[in-house]
């Protein structure tokens, strides 16, 4: 006879292997025929250390205070009802562990950023396995430090941007831990300013409102492995330095300003593997200086890279760009950048010593897309017997586009899948 091992089970039996912490640990009951009907009467009976479960069903709870470091575990999902007043959960414990629960109808306000779940100056901190839906925030860390939100369903339901808070909104943390999330319908699906020497991987952000990841002002953190899928406006990268962007997916950001990636004024970063298809554009950089980009592609876009003239020191090397209307776009001569061993699907040079480098530079700015870039009415002549006669005049003898932006050794074939 096969025995089948419940999730609360499994449950018991990390408790269990749990340790000594335990000797001394409760655990208390919450639920129609348990110990506890409320959850707020089980926590104020609660020590620290202690495990509260709570059984399935529908909790009014209005707001509720978690100041005690304690390990609150639902089964089957239990629900969590703000009624659109309150903000659902409040943290200011170290050390709390919130698992497992449906956390719904957080109050809106202009004034306080009410959460699904707020934690307050807390340490040690872990969000996990719940799902937050139609809240104001999802869930909002203030002053956080070493926290970890980790598996949950943030969405929400706005329709303007005045409307609607973020799905995970950090501010003045360190060392954060965002991972495995699925964000949508917020006003930006994470947003971080002042945090520093945090990761945010293998999330899944689409279809918010503004941006699908947005940060400010925060050094040294790690991106890692997330999609960023058909966003108002794509991702925002501003005043940083630190950043390191490995692996993530930039789609269908579509839009008169949407980019797949914006960077603005920032520094000292790594950008590297990561995946820019059906973009307007695919990154927009400004006032960017001392980036290292490889092994990126850029596929389908309006513009591959837009590089402003304010950018400088960047390297840009073993991407591929295939069957973006504009490879590169700038708007300016003045180019103190490097491109080098980048495919590039319009590139029409010779390779005689077959050594899979072109023999001829390529330079990836057209004529035509200098022009787009001061009249964008001039747009209605794209694909044009004139664009394409003034393309070809100005490769051989170039005036306009910038003389020093050219990729001196072309890759022949792809180099990425």
């Amino acid at each position: 006879m096969e025995t089948t091992v419940s999730m609360r089970t499994i449950f018991m039996i990390w408790l269990f292997l749990s340790g000594s912490l335990l000797a001394h640990a409760k655990i208390l009951h919450v639920g129609i025929h348990q110990q506890f009907i409320t959850i707020q009467a089980a926590l104020s009976s609660a020590s620290n250390g202690d495990t509260i479960w709570v059984e399935a069903g529908n909790y009014h709870e209005k707001n509720l205070l978690i100041n005690k470091s304690i390990y609150l575990k639902g089964f089957g999902y239990p629900v969590l009802d703000g009624e659109k007043k309150y903000e659902v959960i409040s943290v200011k414990a170290n050390g709390v562990t919130i698992d497992g629960f449906k956390v719904i109808h957080s109050g809106v306000s202009s004034i306080e950023d009410y959460g699904g779940i707020k934690l307050y100056d807390c340490s040690g901190v872990t969000v996990q396995n719940n799902i937050l839906e139609d809240n104001f925030f999802g869930v909002y860390v203030l002053h956080g430090n070493h926290c970890t939100i980790r598996n949950n369903r943030v969405s929400a339901y706005s329709v303007e941007e005045q409307q609607s808070g973020n799905g995970i909104h950090c501010w003045k943390s360190d060392s954060l831990s965002i991972i495995g999330n699925t964000i949508s319908g917020h006003r930006d699906g994470i947003y971080f300013e002042f945090v520093t020497n945090s990761i945010i991987w293998r999330n899944n952000s689409f279809k918010n409102l503004r941006y699908g990841l947005h940060f400010m002002f925060s050094q040294n953190n790690t991106y890692v492995s997330n999609i960023f899928n058909n966003n108002g406006a794509g991702v925002a990268v501003m005043y940083s330095h630190g950043v390191k962007m490995f692996n993530n997916y930039f789609i269908e950001n579509w839009g008169d300003a949407a980019y797949g990636l914006l960077l603005k004024e920032i520094s000292d970063s790594y950008i590297g593997g990561n995946h820019f298809e059906k973009n307007t554009t695919g990154i927009y950089m400004e006032g960017a200086s001392r980036i290292n980009m490889e092994k990126n592609l850029f596929k389908d876009n309006g513009w591959g890279l837009k590089i402003q003239a304010s950018c400088m020191d960047i390297t840009l090397s073993k991407s591929d760009f295939i069957g973006n209307t504009f490879d590169v776009g700038t708007n300016g001569s003045l180019v103190l950048n490097n491109f080098n061993g980048n495919y590039w699907d319009k590139y029409e040079g010779y390779d005689l010593n077959r050594d899979a480098i072109g023999d001829i530079p390529y330079r990836p700015v057209s004529l035509y897309s200098m022009i787009v870039e001061k009249n964008p009415p001039a747009m209605m002549l794209f694909r044009s017997f004139i664009t394409s006669l003034m393309d070809k005049t100005e490769k051989i003898i170039p005036s306009i586009t910038p003389e020093n932006l050219k990729d001196e050794h072309p890759m022949m074939k792809r180099q990425l899948n």
